[in-house]
């Protein structure tokens, strides 16, 4: 029969490929329904990814932040100089008394609700960039273990245009950033930043000089610090405490955090970033740092009183936190009647650019009012609200924003029309 050499060719074939299969599978062996042995990293059972928890962050924490520049045996000007020995018994004080000495990096990570601090806390900067602080402050600020923040203006630095002999040099900038100091901006040149005059070029400014000036002094500093040192700069310290809105926009815009003045105050949880006060410390005023250490130490009965932070929401207040509102004179008003009775005497209400401003309380309602009679002349305004209730200070704090172009017309009349 012809047919049959082709079926043996066939069935020949047919066990050729069974056998390559078998083959494969040998090499390459597939798994079965059951289980392989696993690794103990795929055994453990699969987990939904851990949710990141926030950490509990103390709002009653107060923080105060002293400021220094030179340190000299013989005092010449003791606006910006003090001796060795009394920097050293400062610093020696803020140990006996418990108070903590924290990084600038620790407060900001405190104010962004991500870590915790000690109750009462000092932050030391030292300005300007003085050989002194280098030679003489560090090692005494090392020998207590004080960690520190150094605001530099850059044309200040050794080699710089006000870079003398007795300016600190960028190599032993590098050699404290290597050791974990903390160095920040302080403008290129070291001058009011509110005045359109170049004290280098010796001339005033038209205003498109200004804005390039301005840009230099806030934004280029900053880089070139970063670019020299290979760091992140961000917190700007205003020569002499001097700034306006345009400055602080500047700055934030420049990517900086945080803005400091000299304006000594204790720091708390919602204080604005944007004007955090430093206790400059002066060689012939002591009194500065013994107040300051006052408000903030717990030991001899001489602390600051713990603040508890309060929610705007729970104080209905006008205007509202975050609102934009149509006149630079707004009535300001807040309801205390949710945080229970305070005592009348001690209700206080701060508005930025103004201070502290006669307001009116009424206890039977709990409504705190004050009516703006100056123009508010900053595109935002901080208010801050402050009283006792059941014998704890209750604070809280808010900002709204201005319309320029409303601002300026609700802030001066209407012209009367002319008769025809």
């Amino acid at each position: 029969m012809r047919i049959r050499p082709f079926v043996v060719l066939l069935l020949l074939a047919v066990g050729l490929f069974i056998c390559a299969q078998d083959e494969n599978f040998a090499a390459n062996p597939q798994p079965s329904k059951a289980k392989p042995a696993a690794s103990p990293a795929a055994s453990a059972p699969a987990s939904s990814p851990a949710r990141a928890t926030k950490p509990v962050v103390d709002q009653t924490a107060q923080v105060v932040i002293f400021g220094y520049h030179r340190f000299v045996d013989n005092v010449k000007r003791p606006d910006t100089e003090i001796t060795p020995a009394a920097f050293e018994a400062q610093m020696k004080e803020l140990k006996d008394r418990g108070i903590t000495v924290i990084g600038m990096q620790d407060l900001l990570a405190w104010k962004r609700g991500e870590k915790s601090i000690p109750p009462r806390c000092a932050i030391i900067t030292l300005d300007d960039g003085w050989k002194s602080q280098y030679d003489v402050a560090w090692p005494i600020l090392k020998k207590f273990g004080y960690t520190h923040t150094m605001f530099i203006y850059t044309e200040g630095v050794q080699g710089g245009h006000f870079g003398g002999g007795q300016a600190i040099t960028w190599e032993q900038l590098s050699e404290m950033r290597d050791a974990g100091v903390d160095i920040q901006g302080h403008t290129a040149t070291h001058q009011d930043l509110r005045k359109p005059y170049d004290k280098v070029a010796k001339k005033r400014l038209s205003p498109p000089e200004y804005e390039q000036w301005l840009q230099n002094e806030v934004v280029g500093s900053k880089q070139l610090l970063e670019q020299r040192l290979g760091i992140k700069v961000n917190c700007f310290a205003v020569p002499y405490g001097f700034y306006n809105q345009h400055v602080k926009d500047v700055a934030r815009n420049a990517g900086y955090e945080a803005v400091f003045t000299v304006y000594g105050q204790p720091i708390t949880y919602n204080a604005p970033l944007d004007s955090l006060g430093r206790y400059l410390i002066e060689a012939n005023k002591p009194k500065v740092f013994e107040d300051a250490v006052k408000m903030i130490s717990t030991s001899s009965g001489g602390g600051g009183q713990p603040v508890a932070e309060v929610a705007t929401t729970n104080l209905s207040t006008s205007p509202a936190d975050g609102e934009t509102v149509r006149t630079a004179l707004p009535l300001i008003k807040a309801n205390l009647s949710a945080i229970g009775p305070a005592d009348p005497g001690s209700v206080q209400l701060r508005v930025s650019g103004l201070g502290l401003v006669a307001a009116t309380y009424d206890p039977k309602t709990g409504t705190v009012a004050y009516q703006v009679t100056q123009k508010l002349r900053e595109k935002t305004c901080t208010v801050i609200l402050s009283a006792k209730s059941g014998g704890k200070k209750i604070e809280a704090h808010w900002t709204f924003g201005i319309e320029d172009t409303a601002a300026a017309t609700s802030a001066s009349p209407s012209p009367t029309p002319k008769k025809r």
